[in-house]
């Protein structure tokens, strides 16, 4: 097995040895202090030296270990020991690799110099705190400024030599502050303006060194960097790179942490701390553009990438990042490409981290609750808000397009709900948040931002049950001289049809002789995430069916215009079908009903006793051993002068007929 050296006392160090943790190779870790020790991750195949190393030290250890490579993971201030390292290795014949710090860019209001003591000079001749964050090692040139007891405070190592070392150059302790970084933006800032500092003092030591975290928090405190400026770093590879030869040499293959995380509404307001830290703390984001743009600030490399497997495939493609960070909008479980890329990931340490959903802040904003809201999604779908408001009264969607609330209150305004309260929150969270309400009437000419979400409201609605609906809410055609009327299921018949036709919401229903579609419309009213296909062969009848498909926004219903088997050829596959037409094909439709499907759920109306009849065959020629067959007998209430009297309907039969599970076809 491979044995590789790491020189580890920085972040990268430390991050290049958690990446080698359960790899196929050894890998010795040296470190100069205990304390350096304690930060290193463990692993059966790591093993940690600490101590400082010289030259001859070096020497031997690479002589007696012969190892494949050392990699100088080193500060990029300890010229002195990369030096040293190198040099070793020429010595005895072992392969240097220069591990480098990612460098930041510039900042205009930072003070630049090139040492210590040009910091010390600089402070020398402009009044004010400084917070001292370079370290403990050289603190001398800062003692040769003028009351810089009073003025300066080191930010060192919790350690007792860094301790000993302020104590050394004259600090009290309560100018000694004694912190293990790394330090978020927020950190900074309160350290800051707890001393009063007007200067802030650090190395150019990289993302990983906290530097652009320093450069942030000066300018929230109102205090000016003082920038030590990076020495020219030996030639090398940055962390990425280094990781990527790492695979392509030792055929290593690194775990991944991926965190999962709703980022709110785009705007930093709406981040969660938890998923603050996540961004600070990855090496790379994957995501929609618009999210890679809402989240740029935190200067991370992007990848932009939508769909879920392209998603996995990015992570697939670059192993020389470890933790990745895909950011979702909204809530990562509210309508989120979360749902189908977990699978993707199960062999990665996987965390999934909420955010703030558009439902949440738009009726936050609206001052409402949103526990008793239908949450829908229109946003790149079709569909129609209708039928949840009358399921519900209440219903959230999320919206794109300009003409998207022209579009849900014509709606609105075809089913007879042109009063509904419609509420439109465009942008939410960012500077140019817009709220507009009222009714679709009002609004049926309202052009939206793109991406909106809106909540409507329709009182009258709550107490709507999709079952059983009155025969007077459909459009009829009861047929003039010379034409015939097109038949209509009774709405008590209907009732008791579909209850037993035990319905899922996802179901793929036939409705095969639908007449008026009064059937049709109520199956795709208790099918929300089905699908009803309307089977009809007279042209009138078709057309019909439209107008209340229309009239009832059911988007989920489709007309089917043909003679029934033949008409069903193309469908998708039934799970349930309702016959309450068949034209003398009963047996030849229910045939090709268990072709597509054996375990098919049907329900069969018959009013002619020859109807009848066939169903008793067709039980007799499919063994449908548990059919299921009632018969009602029904009459309803008229007003005859002062009196009310009951005039009886048609008598109907009801069969509901299913396959048991252990049976087969012939």
């Amino acid at each position: 097995m491979s044995e590789i050296c790491v020189f580890a006392g920085t972040t990268e160090g430390r991050r290049l040895v958690e990446c080698l943790v359960g790899q196929p190779v050894k890998v010795c870790v040296c470190v100069a202090t205990d304390y350096g020790e304690a930060l290193i991750p463990r692993g059966e195949n790591v093993e940690v030296l600490a101590g400082r190393l010289d030259g001859a030290g070096m020497r031997r250890l690479f002589e007696a270990r012969r190892f494949d490579a050392v990699i100088d993971a080193t500060h990029p201030f300890a010229t002195l020991a990369s030096e040293t390292i190198q040099n070793a290795c020429k010595q005895t014949g072992v392969g240097y690799i220069r591990l480098n710090r990612d460098g930041e860019t510039a900042d205009a209001d930072a003070v630049y110099v090139d040492s210590i003591q040009g910091a010390a000079d600089y402070l020398a001749g402009h009044e004010g705190a400084a917070l001292l964050a370079t370290g403990s090692k050289e603190l001398a040139p800062y003692t040769r400024v003028r009351d810089y007891q009073n003025r300066f405070y080191p930010r060192v190592l919790p350690m007792a030599s860094s301790l000993a070392a302020c104590e050394a150059a004259g600090f009290a302790p309560a100018h000694i502050i004694a912190m293990q970084g790394p330090f978020s933006v927020d950190m900074n800032v309160a350290t800051l303006e707890s001393i009063g500092a007007k200067y802030l003092v650090t190395k150019e030591s990289g993302r990983s060194g906290g530097f652009e975290e320093k450069l942030e928090a000066a300018r929230r405190a109102g205090a000016r960097c003082v920038v030590i400026g990076q020495p020219p770093q030996a030639e090398g590879m940055d962390y990425a790179q280094t990781v990527r030869w790492l695979v392509e040499k030792y055929g290593l293959t690194p775990a991944r942490e991926v965190a999962v995380v709703g980022i709110g509404m785009g705007s930093r307001g709406t981040l969660t701390f938890e998923a603050d830290e996540a961004l600070r703390n990855c090496d790379c984001m994957i995501g929609a553009r618009r999210m890679l743009e809402a989240t740029a600030d935190y200067g991370k490399p992007g990848f932009s990438e939508i769909a879920p497997r392209k998603i996995a495939d990015c992570m697939a493609a670059h192993p020389d990042y470890r933790r990745f960070a895909v950011v979702m909008s909204g809530d990562s479980g509210f309508y989120s490409g979360t749902k189908k890329l977990l699978p993707m990931l199960k062999t990665d340490r996987v965390r999934v981290i909420p955010g703030l959903s558009s439902m949440q802040v738009l009726c936050a904003r609206l001052q409402t609750s949103w526990d008793d809201a239908r949450a829908i999604s229109l946003h790149g779908r079709e569909g129609s808000i209708v039928p949840e408001i009358r399921r519900t009264g209440k219903v959230f969607a999320l919206m794109d397009g300009a003409d998207a609330v022209k579009r849900v209150c014509a709606d609105l305004i075809g089913a007879g709900m042109g009063d509904a309260v419609v509420s439109v929150g465009e942008r939410l969270s960012y500077p140019d948040e817009k709220l507009t309400r009222g009714t679709a009437l009002e609004l049926k000419d309202y052009a939206c931002a793109p991406l909106s979400a809106i909540l409507v409201e329709h009182a009258v609605s709550k107490a709507f049950l999709p079952v059983g609906l009155p025969d007077e809410a459909f459009e009829r055609n009861l047929g003039t001289e010379g034409a015939k009327a097109v038949p209509m299921t009774k709405s008590e018949v209907r009732a008791v049809s579909i209850s037993k036709l035990k319905l899922t919401e996802d179901a793929v229903v036939y409705d095969i002789g639908a007449g008026t579609g009064s059937v049709s419309v109520e199956l795709a009213l208790n099918c929300p995430k089905g699908r009803v296909y309307a089977v009809e062969c007279r042209e009138d009848a078709a057309e019909l069916i439209e107008k209340n498909r229309r009239r009832f926004a059911q988007t989920n219903l489709e007309v089917v215009r043909g003679m029934a088997p033949e008409a069903m050829a193309d469908l998708p596959a039934p799970t349930h079908a309702f016959i309450g037409g068949s034209s003398g094909n009963m047996a030849q439709i229910v045939a090709r009903l268990l072709e597509k499907n054996p375990r098919v759920r049907i329900v069969i109306n018959a009013i002619a006793l020859e109807s009848t009849g066939e169903i008793a065959q067709i039980i007799a020629q499919f063994g449908f051993e548990d059919a299921e067959v009632v018969q009602m007998n029904l009459s309803r209430s008229r007003k005859a002068g002062r009196v009310h009297l009951m005039t009886a309907l048609n008598p109907i039969t009801i069969a509901a007929l299913q396959r048991r599970e252990d049976e087969h076809e012939d």
